[in-house]
């Protein structure tokens, strides 16, 4: 059975809790392979990789892909249009694209706004 840290873990492990942003593949490969040591460390890579091949392979199809309590990933499309070349002004044609789209679940997002600290409300100005 392979071990799932649970997301607070992950977020301490990257130092998301104490503002150093971000977790990269491979140190998410080598935190499950330390939580899980009966696998082989190639073998959760394979895990990893195959998971992500499989998630861009159905987005690529135009598929939806949902991950329970985590989010779901979808495909948007933008249309032509016509953009601004930011230096010169001059307008240029945009082709019309798919981007990729990811909406967070509910437990994802109450976990992350239950990870954060309590602020204070921002002062209102008084009439």
């Amino acid at each position: 059975m392979v071990r799932l840290a649970t997301l607070g873990e992950y977020q301490a492990a990257a130092g998301l809790l104490s503002g150093v942003p971000g977790v990269t593949k491979s140190e998410l490969i080598a935190g499950l392979a330390a939580d899980n040591p009966h696998l082989r460390g190639a073998d959760v890579e394979t895990i990893v990789s195959t998971i992500f091949d499989e998630l861009t392979a159905a987005l690529s199809r135009g598929a939806r892909v949902e991950l329970r309590g985590f989010g779901a990933f979808t495909v948007k499309r933008r249309d032509a249009r016509t953009g601004r070349n930011p230096r010169t002004g001059e307008a240029v044609p945009v082709d019309e694209k798919s981007v990729p789209f990811f909406k967070a679940g509910k437990e994802l997002r109450e976990r992350v706004n239950g990870a954060k600290p309590d602020r204070p409300a921002l002062p209102r100005p008084e009439p």
